[in-house]
């Protein structure tokens, strides 16, 4: 077992890692164009964000007709209907307009009307980045996701404040889940088919309830700020149990994290909550007897019983299959083998043994068995 000390240092590092994994990502020159064409759609006002979300709920990306074909090289498709949103009407202003609106400003707004912009998805054309170049949006899955899913959903359910129910996804407007500060509730989608994004999800949304919940010190930080700071949690979480899952996590956070002062100024506060999850997560894996397979074989494999060494042969080849990281790959393979050699030494002797007790027992005849293998 590792000492405390240790166990501080590994999630140290864990946490270290992700930031050092995030800063590399918006290093990337893929990163940098992204950024640039999150900068040439307009910042729409919350107004016409209604008017959007009204016309076209799933609407992502929005533009004018022109700006499609000058900015993007996108066309807009025959037939398409526009989204309406509100453009000001701006005027010159006359020494008279300036006296009357009582301003020394040479333009203003005198009114509004309606014009048509056109969401992605109604274009055709040269590709656009878009956040999810960046999230890969299945996880490898892992033996026993589901199992400690449902141990800290219920965790949660039974032992804390936090409630935590599910619906389909279809529901959640194209979310994975979310945290309710106001009624104190997480919910997930129930019918997420892949196990671990549906126990990163869980973590994520653990994470705003400790860090963003109405009696948090961090409630009021930007989005920004709080989606860095729970999907960096969810990834050092699935990190703690084996589960690599940077293509999604470090992708999520990047995308919200533009600002490399943003990515520091949130990993430096997400240590506790970090810890609070792992400690939660690696008791509840000892309840359901999880840690067994992930503990690595005795340094003395002689003093194992023989039971003791099939079982963590059995359960090192089950992680190697399941492994998503090299180096933890690499470092089942190694364990694998020595207790191979052991099992192997143990039978030979075992059946010198039992040839010197029973001499009477002939041995096979290699002529004959040379006879048989033709």
């Amino acid at each position: 077992m590792p000492t405390k000390e240790e166990a501080e240092e590994w999630k140290k590092q864990l946490v270290d890692n992700v930031e050092q994994q995030i800063l590399n990502l918006t290093d990337s020159e893929k990163f940098k164009s992204y950024l640039d064409t999150v900068a040439k759609f307009h910042r729409y006002s919350q107004r016409n964000i209604d008017l959007i979300y009204s016309q076209n709920p799933s609407a992502s990306q929005v533009a004018g007709f022109k700006k499609w074909q000058n900015d993007f090289k996108r066309s807009v498709n025959k037939g398409e209907k526009g989204i309406r949103i509100a453009a000001p009407i701006i005027k010159k202003l006359t020494p008279e307009d300036q006296k009357r609106l009582d301003t020394t400003e040479e333009k203003a707004i005198v009114g509004y009307r309606y014009i048509p912009v056109f969401d992605i998805s109604q274009t055709s054309g040269e590709p656009v980045l878009s956040a999810k170049d960046f999230v890969k949006e299945n996880l490898a899955d892992h033996q026993n996701v589901t199992s400690l899913y449902n141990a800290f959903k219920n965790y949660l359910n039974n032992n804390t404040d936090i409630k935590v129910s599910e619906k389909r996804l279809s529901e959640l407007g194209g979310a994975k889940g979310y945290f309710q500060p106001s009624t104190n509730e997480i919910v997930i989608g129930g019918d997420e088919p892949d196990n671990a994004l549906k126990l990163k999800t869980l973590y994520h949304e653990y994470a705003h309830s400790q860090l963003h919940g109405l009696k948090s010190a961090f409630k009021d930080r930007p989005q920004a700020y709080q989606e860095t700071q729970a999907e960096a949690v969810a990834y050092v979480a699935m990190q703690n149990i084996g589960v690599d899952t940077s293509n999604y996590s470090l992708g999520y956070v990047a995308t919200w994290a533009k600002d490399k002062a943003v990515i520091h100024s949130a990993l430096s506060e997400i240590q506790q909550v970090s810890s609070k999850v792992i400690e939660l997560s690696d008791g509840l894996t000892k309840q359901l007897g999880l840690q067994e397979a992930q503990k690595e074989p005795e340094h003395d494999l002689k003093k194992q019983s023989a039971q003791a060494l099939n079982k963590s042969y059995q359960s090192l080849q089950q992680q190697i299959k399941q492994a998503t990281n090299r180096q933890q790959k690499a470092q089942f393979k190694n364990q694998l083998h020595e207790i191979h050699e052991e099992i192997s030494n143990r039978t030979q002797k075992q059946l010198q043994a039992f040839a010197e007790q029973n001499p009477e027992i002939k041995q096979p005849d290699p002529e004959s068995d040379r006879s048989m293998k033709r």
